[in-house]
């Protein structure tokens, strides 16, 4: 079997937590859907890049994102970076044919996602978003219970992802605060949300956003004594309409003090609705509109399931259907899809092109905060290359069914 040689770029927190999805996925799969093995790592300085070399017991730790996107040997890359330094390693990895595993959002600016669009009809490598809140069970057991119709015409929705570490006027000001490094949280959480209201709910027409900083200054991350100025929201509110003429809120916040990391969807239909809470992520609620409300209320109600970690084969029952699942399992999840699509020489979902739309959605969410209007967010018809249309052709595709070459 042919082992995947593995280049990870970045090893702050999310480079950890994909280098944790390669370590404890023999465990979760049954078998794993492929050989691999993290022969590289690249930070920017050299002694972190040992440390984490070390850590995953790579071959070769560097400081040039090309000793792995350019590098004949090794198969996959892993873009964990800052945001604004995502677009010259992805066009570099797309250049040189390798299979990608991309941190959201895809780049820090819609030119930059230009740019990388314009590069993919001649890509033939497998790429994927880490939009992994598509792949805990509660939510890939909506996705299928929408599908199936259950919910009937979608009506209206709400969601939020709430964080809480901003409202102190002393946390540091690191890049996620910062707009020139592709900080903020549009970037950081709202990401997140567009992508899984677009997966459940449909496509999204139009926004209407306000932003909010709460703090003009920040202390330094290197010298706390001294401020730095703040140009990266730390709140985005946002009216949407869907394609379908449903209206609904989308909120992303790291000012939210008590959420620590909060990501709510509901959605209502015609014929039910679905509730989740990421901080309860072992259930799905569904309400059955269409069930007996009589006598006494009938069996109307609200739904708890246990989705917990019930993943579909080739998932192990490990550590157990009925433990609590946390954060890192779906991370886990997502990168086997990714893995499987590799393997399987097919495309995978979300791909590159949900990327590029999910950057489109957060420049029209910027758009509509700056200029205080509805703007419409319709596809851009500089992003449908056939490639990129070829990259959604498995929209919809979860671990263990069948790819589409």
């Amino acid at each position: 079997m042919k082992t995947y040689r593995v280049g990870i770029l970045g090893f702050g927190m999310i480079g950890r937590v994909h280098a944790y999805g390669y370590a404890t996925l023999p465990y979760y799969y049954d078998p794993p859907p492929l050989s691999a093995r993290i022969t590289h790592v690249v930070t920017t300085r050299a002694e972190t890049a040992e440390k984490a070399r070390r850590l995953v017991g790579a071959d070769v730790a560097a400081t040039d994102f090309r000793a792995v996107t350019e590098n004949p040997d090794i198969d996959i890359v892993h873009i964990c970076t800052p945001n604004d330094r995502h677009c010259e390693a992805l066009l570099s990895a797309i250049a040189h044919q390798k299979h990608i595993y991309c941190d959201k959002p895809l780049v820090a600016t819609w030119d930059q996602a230009r740019q990388v669009a314009a590069t993919l009809a001649g890509y033939r490598g497998t790429a994927q978003m880490t939009f992994q809140c598509r792949f805990f069970p509660a939510t890939l057991r909506a996705k299928q219970l929408i599908d199936e119709g259950r919910l009937g015409r979608v009506l209206q929705f709400r969601a939020a992802y709430l964080h809480g570490g901003n409202a102190d006027p002393n946390a540091p000001a690191r890049w996620k605060l910062s707009g020139a490094a592709g900080g903020g949280v549009i970037a950081d959480l709202a990401s997140h949300v567009l992508d899984l209201v677009e997966h459940l709910a449909g496509p999204i027409d139009a926004v209407m956003a306000e932003t909010h900083t709460a703090y003009a200054e920040r202390p330094s991350a290197e010298t706390p004594s001294h401020k730095v100025p703040i140009d990266a929201e730390d709140c985005v509110l946002i009216l949407a309409r869907l394609q379908s003429g449903a209206p609904g809120t989308i909120e992303a916040t790291k000012i939210a003090s008590g959420a620590e990391d909060e990501l709510r969807i509901e959605i209502h239909g015609s014929q039910g609705a679905l509730r989740f809470n990421l901080m309860d992520s072992h259930h799905l609620e569904f309400y059955d509109a269409t069930a007996a409300d009589r006598p006494l209320g009938g069996v109307r109600g609200w739904n708890r399931i246990d989705t917990g970690q019930r993943y579909l084969p080739p998932a192990a029952a490990f550590p157990s259907h009925k433990a609590a699942i946390g954060w890192t399992r779906g991370h886990v999840a997502c990168l086997a899809n990714f893995l499987q699509a590799v393997a399987q020489g097919c495309t995978a979902e979300p791909g590159l092109d949900q990327g590029i739309r999910v950057q489109q959605l957060m420049e029209f969410v910027r758009q509509s905060a700056r200029e205080r209007r509805w703007v419409k967010a319709s596809m851009s018809s500089s992003c449908t290359s056939s490639h990129a249309d070829s990259l959604g052709s498995g929209r919809g595709r979860s671990l263990g069914a069948d790819c589409r070459t």
